[in-house]
């Protein structure tokens, strides 16, 4: 079964006006095979040692020359402020301060002493102390470090509008566009306010968290109530607290999960190659296949390559904030990213990135806080999270956009979470798989545990259609002092699942969850069986805190496996296996007191769960379970 994952690792290259190429070789199998094997005996006989190389690797990815270039000596001016009422979560609106209508653009100056520096052989662009306006987006180049100054803070323009004018790809229409990927699928969409593609030895630093780059995801659009994060449509998460309503949305509005009248009918006007079986899989009953955020997985799926999968104008795929793409050798150091439309950090094919000491502080709908996206060599140390989604995510591809292989060789260390659907997670866009991920010396503060609690601190979603494998996954170190949701959320399943509908706290509530039926309604192909084992988990300590009913409790339970659900399956015959959860330790664990006091666990599909010296609620548990 291991095979369905030897994808050739390709890039995206060649972006013009006149289309696309997509390129790339593989290795040999026998040399990929070999590496598989030394990986694994590294693996057995120390993997934290594995991670300390790693992280020894990346302390300083890049370096440039020493030349300043200031975006001033190229015209750049800064704005005056002016108030605006405007989101500043899912459902809390403040008064915040906006670039006057009158501002200077700083789009054309940033762009110019980027592109002066990169000819002349790399070096500084230096954003000095003030405030910037910049419509338009800020695209990385080899060799470039652009840097903010303490009390620098650019403000880009909330209007999608200006990401659609300076892109490589004149797609007519729909804009000037960018290779992107979105929930990670291939596409040309708005370029994010900060871009790369295809770039090596580059940075985005800033002196302290008063360096700061704000999206507005949250300022209305000029003359409308809407803004970015109204794009999101409704959240359908059964039960969700604090996170479940998208600022200035009411049904029937146009959204990513809307059937859009600008897409196509059906696919056979896009894919007229697809038998009328597959088209029919892929679309399912009814049009909800339309809505953008479907559309774009149904062009995967149908093969639809990428020149054709056009978004932009006329559509609802908010742009993350910084997207990187097939990049090599980048450092994202020292500054805060606050109010990002999407994703705040989405590199995707990188290797060798880290990122230190940033603060992700955006509370938004999906502003995860770090995504890196089939990225090989990363390292993330010393940042903060406040997030309105998962504060960390590991990604690989969905559907069939597989072809950058898998994220791994991943470590994650002293970092602060807060608020956020995952403080760690892994998937659920994994198809190409997961591998050789280690957290260790991590606290997860939940400091708004009151009103807005991290939902889940250590977390794995799939599915049946996402697939995709997780090996190797090891945590150690974590303190959650102020525990995590303690009531349970759910996702709606399947008619007929052997999963009832408000059974499984999946989608909050668990200090440990793996969920593998992750939103199943979501996705009409469901042909590919997740595979997830070997995952180690340490020393995690977790505290109680006051619940409503004056009791203190850590969570709802300690720990929720949901295996694979083979039900879930539509596929042809014959049936692949589905395999179960197997080779999962948790060692040397207190989590504390759960509030559903008679199922501290729930497990489906699960195969060898060693527990070892773990407390709940001050008993000890030392047993292996299956179910």
């Amino acid at each position: 079964m291991s095979t369905r994952f030897n994808h050739r690792r390709t890039f995206l290259r060649g972006a013009s006006a006149g289309g696309l190429a997509l390129l790339g070789a593989s290795l040999p199998l026998a040399a990929v095979r070999a590496a598989a094997a030394q990986a694994a005996a590294a693996q057995a006989a120390d993997p934290w040692q594995q991670a300390h190389a790693i992280a020894d690797r990346l302390q300083m990815p890049v370096k440039f020359r020493k030349v300043d270039y200031s975006i001033a000596d190229f015209g750049a001016a800064p704005c005056r402020l002016v108030p605006v009422k405007a989101w500043i979560s899912f459902e809390e609106q403040e008064t915040v301060k906006t670039p006057a209508p009158d501002s200077k653009d700083c789009y054309a100056p940033i762009r110019d002493a980027i592109a002066r520096c990169h000819a002349e052989g790399g070096g500084r662009v230096v954003i000095p102390k003030g405030d910037w306006f910049c419509a338009g987006p800020i695209v990385l180049l080899s060799n470039v470090n652009v840097h903010l100054q303490a009390g620098a803070h650019v403000y880009f323009s909330n209007d999608p509008r200006d990401y659609a004018k300076y892109g490589d790809v004149d797609c007519g229409a729909n804009g000037k566009l960018v290779v992107s990927r979105w929930q990670s699928n291939d596409c040309l969409n708005f370029s994010s306010m900060i871009y790369a593609h295809n770039q090596n030895n580059i940075a985005l630093t800033g002196d302290d968290w008063t360096a700061i780059l704000d999206g507005q995801g949250g300022v209305p659009f000029a003359g409308s109530s809407d803004c970015w994060w109204t794009w999101k449509g409704k959240n359908m998460t059964i039960n969700s607290v604090a996170q479940d309503k998208s600022p200035n949305y009411v049904p029937g509005k146009l959204a990513q999960n809307q059937p859009n009248p600008n897409n196509p009918a059906s696919l056979a006007d896009i894919a007229p190659g697809l038998s009328d079986d597959k088209r029919r899989l892929i679309q399912g009953s009814g049009d909800k296949w339309r809505a953008d955020d479907a559309f774009l997985p149904a062009l995967s799926e149908a093969g639809v390559p990428i020149e054709k999968r056009v978004f932009g104008l006329g559509h609802y795929l908010r742009p993350p904030m910084i997207h990187l793409v097939g990049c090599t050798g980048v450092l994202l150091q020292g500054y805060q990213v606050t109010h990002t439309p999407f994703w705040q950090h989405h590199p995707v094919a990188c290797r060798d990135l880290t990122i230190r000491k940033v603060y992700a502080n955006s509370l938004g709908p999906n502003s995860d806080g770090f995504d890196p996206e089939s990225c090989d060599g990363v390292l993330v140390d010393g940042c903060q999270f406040d997030t309105g989604d998962d504060c960390i995510a590991i990604k690989a591809g969905k559907n069939l956009d597989t072809q950058f292989g898998p994220s791994q060789n991943i470590v994650i260390q002293n970092c602060i979470m807060h608020s956020g659907h995952g403080a760690v997670t892994l998937g659920s866009e994994m198809s190409a798989g997961i591998q050789n991920v280690y957290a260790q010396d991590l606290v997860f503060q939940n400091k708004n545990w009151a009103t807005n609690p991290l939902n889940i601190a250590i977390r794995l979603k799939t599915n049946m259609n996402r697939g995709g494998f997780l090996r190797h996954f090891y945590v150690r170190n974590v303190s959650i002092p102020n525990g995590v949701q303690t009531t349970p959320s759910f996702y709606a399943t399947l008619p007929g699942s052997p999963i009832p509908d408000r059974s499984v706290a999946a989608a909050a509530g668990g200090v440990i969850t793996f969920d593998c039926d992750y939103t199943p309604r979501a996705d009409n192909v469901r042909i590919r069986p997740p595979e997830v084992s070997d995952v180690h988990i340490s020393n995690v300590k977790v505290g109680n805190v006051m619940a409503k009913d004056g009791k203190r409790f850590s969570s709802y339970q300690a720990v929720v496996i949901l295996g694979p659900v083979a039900f879930d399956y539509n596929g042809p015959d014959p049936r692949p296996d589905v395999l179960p959860v197997r080779d999962v330790t948790i060692t040397d664990c207190d989590f504390g007191t759960p509030s559903n006091a008679g199922n501290p666990w729930f497990l489906y599909n699960v195969r060898n769960l060693r527990m070892s010296n773990v407390t709940i609620a001050g008993k000890k548990v030392n047993t292996t379970l299956s179910a």
